[in-house]
């Protein structure tokens, strides 16, 4: 058992205080000073009798959140995140349970089932605490705090995060998924909730006395070091340490339970097109392909999910997440782009194709996810074996499509069923083609896993990117228009009095401001929209969000905050320059101010985002895992701003021109296209054709070369300069 859940994700925090072993009862340390207080699991106590009766519904039926909805017919007397519930606990005199997930973890349904929905457990939760559910997807400040709490306090996180806190949000316990009787060491959630509620009878001195120190420890900021530019020489020190933690027998770092490390591949992708390095190449394509060919990859329909609980990319935690699809569509695009791989298209193609049409909303966003379970049951939909498959395809394709998609006998999964790989090249692909298309219909008519429908800012934003620049360089257009409905539904609904909101479900933004990851992702976003369109009004939305960046997020001091100035203030002002399944918010916003100065023209945005990346100098140097995005970003900077507008009428000889301009690795590159002199367009200004044909301007750091009117030429222009 994974006790902290199949939403276990990587420790995310470089430089974590350390944190010793604790006894069996007594108060758990670290070095750092503050520590968590563990309580005697043994214990009973009279919680008294029941505050209320059990409901039928709870204060949850009214969320927006699906997170929060699943949970809303519950016994237990759940409260949304809010002041509302802190004075509650005030008034009542008791702790706060807080309880923080998302609707795609599969423990999070366990724990839900096997606690949550039962009656006993909810009357001693409902006697003894408020009790408080956050989908930490819409509230992902709330997350950061409490998983900075819990990371430094047990060692690791994940979901379901459990932790209990005083009537002020201070945390004084931290776990994350419990069960419903003892079991591998754990006590049962019950004797949990006892021994909480007679420790906080009896000794809530001391429990508020570690609720402080506690909050005073993780309010402490992650010491990073003087600021120092990114150099050639330490991106390519970031390299030589990814190369030592590579996997080369199956791709990817690391060992078991392995996750695409999709900004770290956009890194090496980058500082291979800069180096001309063959080993960066080399980690990106292994890995790459690996996970392509596994079961981490869904053969039939496309799309990855979240991570495989083995190091060989075949058995996976079965939710598929929007940020990693739009990550990894942009990863298998520019692979695509740099080496002409036959797979890395298809697969790039086929993960458009998911994104659109099963995360796809009526309203024109990104559906958040698909769930882990399908009617309580990991993999249902997916998985098979030989028997289904002759079933469903007959004798002789069944036994061909067991040997092509490596589903034994003995199963690779549970129960006898396997996952589908896609192991060797086939030599029929006409034949593979009908054979999945039969599978595909026959898996239609399963059960299918539910679909968390909110609408994330950030995530939009990345699979704006991804759909945008895949479109221009697959000449796609239908990836493009999906991108740009996605970013007209952000313009109209999440964009409310010039900020943003964090979410949407059904076309209704809902009550969340948004962090500093909405604000990087989406201008990353509209930067590629930009790019690929020639439209000038996503240029200067994407000016807008980056001036709310310098205004709210970065204090008279310089310091970068994950939340606004203006944001509701938790126990402590988030702030974590680590990437997690996406780019950490400052990193993001670096490469946004980086891109918008090579588009716009800016010196200024240039510099803003070179002095955000300098601040995390030392986290590439010395954990360039934690840190692929900014890394990218780095390359960026040491290789551009390569300007390339190509301006002219449309037509036969500007989409020959356009080709070839994206066709470069470039990592500084930034591309428009389009009519001399669009409006807001700042790198088609004063850029006319050459004798009515169009014509490609090329301009390196700031300075321009003549304009050249053929693909050669245009292609020489762009080349690195040597020397």
């Amino acid at each position: 058992m994974v006790t902290a859940g199949h939403g276990v994700r990587a420790n995310r925090v470089v430089g974590r205080p350390e944190t010793v072993s604790a006894e069996p009862f007594g108060r758990r340390a670290d070095r750092s000073g503050f520590g968590c207080l563990t309580v005697p699991f043994g214990q009973t106590t009279t919680l008294g009798s029941m505050r209320e009766a059990v409901r039928m519904a709870n204060r949850l039926a009214g969320a927006t959140s699906p997170y929060l909805l699943q949970h809303a017919e519950n016994p237990v007397d759940w409260w949304e995140w809010g002041e509302e519930a802190f004075a509650e606990a005030r008034r009542r005199d008791v702790p706060v349970l807080l309880s923080v997930g998302y609707a795609a973890c599969h423990w999070c349904h366990v724990m839900a089932h096997e606690s949550f929905e039962d009656a006993a457990t909810a009357a001693q939760l409902n006697a003894g605490f408020v009790c408080v559910k956050v989908d930490r997807e819409e509230r992902p400040d709330v997350d950061s705090v409490y998983m900075a709490a819990t990371q430094a306090l047990t060692g690791a996180g994940g979901w379901p995060m459990t932790v209990f806190t005083t009537p002020e949000g201070k945390p004084f316990h931290c776990g994350t998924y419990y069960p419903p009787r003892p079991a591998h060491g754990m006590p049962s959630f019950r004797q949990l909730l006892a021994a909480v509620g007679d420790a906080w009878s009896t000794r809530r001195d001391e429990l508020e006395d570690a609720g402080t120190r506690i909050t005073e420890g993780i309010a402490g900021r992650l010491d990073l070091g003087a600021p120092s530019p990114l150099s050639a020489e330490l991106l390519d020190g970031a390299v030589a340490t990814l190369a030592d933690g590579y996997d080369r027998q199956f791709g990817g770092f690391g060992g078991a339970p392995k996750f695409p490390p999709s900004m770290v591949l956009e890194f090496l992708l980058r500082a291979s097109a800069r180096r001309g390095d063959e080993n960066s190449l080399r980690m990106v394509v292994g890995t790459a392909e690996a996970m392509a060919r596994g079961g981490i990859y869904d053969q039939l329909a496309g799309g990855f999910a979240r991570y495989s609980v083995d190091a060989r990319w075949v058995v996976p935690h079965f939710e598929k997440m929007l940020y990693d699809n739009a990550l990894l569509l942009r990863v298998y695009s520019h692979l695509w782009r740099s080496t002409g791989l036959g797979w890395a298209r298809r697969v790039a193609d086929e993960t458009a194709a998911f994104l659109v049409r099963d995360l796809g909303t009526a309203a024109g966003g990104f559906a958040s996810a698909l769930d882990a379970d399908t009617e309580g049951v990991e993999g249902l939909s997916y998985v098979w074996t030989p028997e289904q498959l002759v079933e469903v395809l007959g004798p002789e394709d069944g036994a061909w499509a067991a040997e092509t998609f490596a589903v034994t006998w003995e199963g690779t999964f549970e129960h006898g069923s396997s996952t589908l790989q896609l192991l060797r090249d086939v030599d029929d692909p006409g034949r593979l083609a009908d054979v999945r298309g039969r599978l595909s219909a026959a898996r239609a008519r399963r059960p299918q896993p539910a679909r968390d429908d909110k609408v994330v800012t950030a995530w939009n934003g990345l699979v704006i990117a991804a759909l945008a620049d895949h479109g221009a360089l697959t000449g796609d257009a239908a990836a493009v228009d999906a991108a740009r409905a996605a970013a007209e539904l952000l313009q109209g609904t999440h964009w409310v009095d010039g900020r943003l909101r964090r979410a949407s479900r059904n076309g209704a933004a809902g009550p969340h401001a948004g962090v500093l990851e909405d604000y990087g992702d989406l201008a990353e976003g509209l930067l590629a929209l930009h790019s690929a369109t020639g439209e000038g009004r996503w240029l200067a939305w994407a000016g807008e969000l980056l001036a709310v960046v310098a205004d709210q997020f970065v204090d008279a001091d310089g310091r970068w905050h994950d939340t606004a100035a203006d944001a509701e203030a938790l126990v402590h002002r988030p702030f974590d320059p680590a990437d997690g399944p996406a780019p950490a918010g400052i990193a993001a916003a670096a490469g946004a101010l980086v891109g918008y100065g090579a588009l716009a023209g800016s010196a200024e945005h240039r510099g803003r985002g070179e002095e955000a990346l300098g601040s995390l100098a030392r986290l590439v140097e010395h954990a360039p895992r934690a840190a692929g995005w900014a890394a990218a970003v780095g390359e960026a900077l040491q290789a551009g701003p390569l300007e390339v507008a190509v301006s002219g009428p449309a037509g036969p000889e500007r989409d020959a021109l356009a080709a070839a301009a994206r066709a470069s690795g470039s990592p500084g590159a930034v591309v428009v296209v389009g009519e001399p002199d669009a409006p807001g367009v700042p790198l088609l200004a004063d850029r006319p054709a050459r004798d009515g044909r169009p014509a490609a301007y090329v301009c390196r750091g700031f300075v321009c070369s003549a304009p050249v009117g053929d693909v050669s030429a245009l292609s020489a222009a762009m080349e690195p300069p040597r020397g």
